[in-house]
């Protein structure tokens, strides 16, 4: 890519507050291509999500799935409404939809404690708390979605790991906790299973062995998932990268939110060999859609971890670093004494976006 194209970006607002956190998100990027030489944006809006479903039987039309191949990246609203659910009562989730159409594999949820952000982790404002935690996001028990057996006596899922998929999300998060010792980090890459109980773990354990000797300098160790989540809230600054099992994934990312502050504050990614989708850990949050309460900062974050994305996938500098301005804002925002509605404070959408704009600045 040349330094005079423009970075094609897919927009699916998607429901509830989707669109409300969306907005500020695009307001980010825009003041960000107005401000950085080289570095431009085409935004095309499409549809997905549960109020799409309702209106016309599908989840996202073949025109927004077309639109998602041909871009550079996707950003993704929370999507899903708990009112609108398909004949077998599951929600509607484009997201886990793309996941398996474009073969996203890596599921990235950093956890990050931004500067004036409460945790409820006692001296984690003293420490720190920075990790990034990669589910597999295409197999593992959600590998039975929608394909689950049941009768009158007994239900069963079932459990998938490939060597394929498995070799290439130990090297994607080899490859990034390689990249995170760069930047200062301690480089060190953790796997979370339950290999005390499943001979599939042991099995995963195996191949994390025979993939780390291409990553001399990254230090690996690996811990049961139980273990793990009593760590992450008794020594969360001890983690740099850990990566699991989809379902575990699912679980600990959310406890990850809950350690910096909420899932208001919780970007996420799912990243493939070639596409990848960014949104917010967060869900649709219907009961204040329209109010103006929704907290716009993981929408902002995880357009942050898109620049990150596409200049590391491009080799285009001002991408990434036009993602260390929109933390650096974000901290700024926070320091100077912003406090959202979920943490007890009276900033909304509004309030948070215009903070941010202007620590831009």
């Amino acid at each position: 890519m040349s330094a005079n194209d423009a970075f094609h970006i897919a927009v699916l607002p998607g429901d509830g507050i989707g669109p409300e956190v969306m907005a500020p998100a695009l307001d980010v990027l825009r003041r960000i291509e107005a401000t950085t030489p080289g570095l431009k944006f085409r935004f095309t809006e499409a549809a997905a999500g549960a109020g799409h479903y309702k209106e016309t039987g599908k989840s996202m039309p073949d025109s927004t799935i077309k639109l998602c191949e041909e871009a550079d990246a996707i950003l993704l609203g929370a999507c899903g409404l708990p009112s609108v659910r398909y004949p077998d009562n599951t929600e509607i989730m484009p997201q886990v939809e793309l996941r398996f159409i474009f073969d996203l594999y890596a599921g990235v949820r950093p956890a990050r404690l931004v500067p004036g952000v409460p945790s409820p982790i006692v001296g984690a404002a003293e420490r720190g708390i920075d990790f990034v935690l990669i589910r597999e996001s295409t197999e593992g028990l959600f590998a039975s979605m929608g394909k689950g057996v049941t009768t009158h006596e007994e239900a069963r899922e079932t459990l998938v790991v490939t060597r394929d998929k498995t070799e290439r999300l130990f090297d994607f998060s080899l490859r990034l906790a390689q990249r995170r010792k760069k930047r200062g980090k301690p480089g060190r890459l953790t796997l979370v299973d339950k290999a005390n109980v499943f001979k599939a773990f042991n099995w995963q354990r195996d191949i994390l062995n025979e993939r780390k000797p291409k990553f001399p300098d990254v230090k690996t160790d690996m811990l049961y998932v139980d273990a793990c989540a009593a760590m992450m809230v008794r020594r969360p600054w001890d983690f740099d990268v850990m990566v699991m099992e989809n379902m575990f994934g699912d679980i600990l990312s959310d406890l990850a939110a809950g350690l910096i502050g909420g899932l208001g504050l919780a970007p996420s990614a799912d990243m493939g060999d070639k596409h990848a989708v960014f949104q917010p850990c967060h869900g649709t949050a219907p009961d204040i859609m329209g109010q103006g309460k929704a907290n716009p900062t993981a929408m902002i974050l995880s357009a942050a971890m898109m620049l990150d994305w596409l200049g590391d996938k491009h080799d285009h500098p001002a991408a990434a670093d036009a993602s260390q301005r929109i933390e650096r804002a974000v901290d700024a925002a926070y320091a100077s004494g912003l406090k959202p509605m979920e943490l007890g404070g009276n900033h909304g959408t509004e309030a948070i976006a215009t903070a941010v704009l202007k620590a831009l600045n």
